[in-house]
């Protein structure tokens, strides 16, 4: 069996290798979910979006190396991108039923606008093995389907460096943000218990972020980086209870999987 397969870096700055890696694979129809993980786990990208559809409106689900997620944000950009690009070019805009709902990917003339729903978070304590996670004591701690750290300033945020085996004892997924110097906000994602240690962008994230960094600047249009090795650029704006995101997409590879 043959299966098409693109790499797409999503939420791509000016310099080259940048963004997250996302693998796009569309599909006939649905193959069973240990073939799916094993898919995924081979690509061994932060996340795998296998869709199966037409005519604009697809099915979506996406795979980490380990597990199937309720949200991802960037591979849902790069499958947007995949679908306007090679499969339906001329199509303006996708809609994909998701475990989130559904999701759309429209083309703008800056990028790619990606809607998902807003997840503000809440505030919660702040525990011994996170502190000792991040080697920082962090200003405010919220939960929200990720544990997220807002810490004092981007070089705070720059410089932590995380004690994986610490942030799983409080959750699978840690996020740390904080103002930004030359946008809005900056912010890192550590996933070690989906099997992503640090993630290059992580677009599901900025669910929870938009919200918060809206109220706190009180302004609902925001530039966001996120600062990975990689680096990756978002631009934010809050629409009640929905985050769009627009970001450049940009196809790294195509090929053929063979099982």
């Amino acid at each position: 069996m043959q299966l098409p397969l693109y790499q797409v870096d999503a939420f791509v700055t000016a310099r080259p290798f940048s963004g997250n890696p996302a693998a796009v694979c569309p599909l006939d129809h649905w193959l069973d979910d240990a073939t799916l993980q094993g898919l995924a786990l081979e690509n061994n990208l932060s996340e795998t979006a296998f869709f199966v559809g037409s005519d604009g409106h697809y099915d979506l689900r996406w795979f980490t190396p380990t597990t199937e997620v309720d949200l991802c944000g960037h591979a849902t950009l790069a499958a947007g991108f995949v679908v306007t690009s090679a499969l339906e070019p001329g199509r303006e805009q996708v809609k994909f039923e998701t475990r989130s709902g559904t999701l759309k990917v429209s083309l703008k003339e800056d990028g790619l606008l990606l809607d998902l729903p807003a997840q503000p978070g809440t505030p919660r304590d702040t525990p011994d093995a996170l502190i000792q996670g991040l080697g920082i004591t962090p200003q405010e701690v919220l939960a929200a389907p990720y544990t997220v750290c807002v810490l004092k300033d981007e070089e705070e945020v720059r410089n932590v460096v995380p004690n994986h085996e610490a942030l799983l004892e409080v959750d699978r997924a840690v996020a740390v943000t904080a103002p930004g110097v030359t946008c809005d906000f900056v912010s890192r994602f550590f996933g070690r218990g989906y099997g992503v240690d640090e993630d290059p962008v992580t677009g599901s994230l900025h669910s929870i972020l938009v919200p918060y960094w809206a109220q706190q600047l009180n302004r609902d249009n925001l530039r966001a980086e996120q600062l990975s090795a990689r680096g990756g650029a978002l631009g934010c704006h809050l629409r009640g209870d929905r985050v769009e995101l627009t970001g450049i997409a940009r196809l790294y590879l195509q090929g053929q999987v063979s099982l």
